[in-house]
């Protein structure tokens, strides 16, 4: 009985967000994809990435993110960069932003009933504080953020699933 019951929630949905959507928010995406998957709970979860900006719309993420990703078996394939819409706030169930920046901002367009879905990446993990944008960094700034957010995104995945099992 307690099975069919799992089966028949709503998933939970989550959305990462950066600035431009080609670096952080698609390696967050791509990373809690993983976890989900290792875990066996991919079915439960919906995830997306957006950016705050417009920069790299149509973009698929950063050649260096992909690659970094890629040595660790995480896929960022399929992946295009997209600005965040209005509709984003309603529909998700948690909007993690990347840096404090990139949740100054989407406080600012967010409607006061969905403020409390906003938060930022590192409030889930040990690292705390920002996710730094590797984009004018070297390679070595790409493996840092990957390992912010395989860390962050094993707690954020226990905290979700603590919420979603009532446990």
């Amino acid at each position: 009985m307690e099975d069919k019951k799992l089966q028949h929630q709503a998933k939970t949905r989550v959305l990462f967000v950066c600035m431009g959507n080609i670096c952080r928010s698609p390696s967050a995406e791509g990373v809690f994809r993983h976890v989900l998957a290792r875990h066996g709970v991919a079915d439960c979860y919906e995830v997306d990435s957006a950016g705050t900006h417009a920069y790299h719309v149509g973009e698929p993420p950063d050649s260096r993110a992909r690659q970094a990703a890629a040595r660790r078996g995480i896929s960022l394939d399929g992946q295009r960069a997209r600005k965040v819409r209005a509709e984003d706030f309603a529909r998700q169930d948690l909007i993690l932003a990347m840096d404090q920046s990139n949740l100054e901002d989407l406080q600012a367009v967010c409607p006061p009933e969905y403020q409390n879905k906003l938060k930022k990446m590192l409030d889930f993990g040990s690292a705390g504080g920002d996710v730094p944008d590797p984009y004018y960094g070297g390679n070595d700034g790409f493996e840092h953020v990957l390992n912010l957010l395989e860390d962050a995104c094993e707690s954020l995945l226990h905290h979700l699933e603590g919420e979603r099992t009532g446990g």
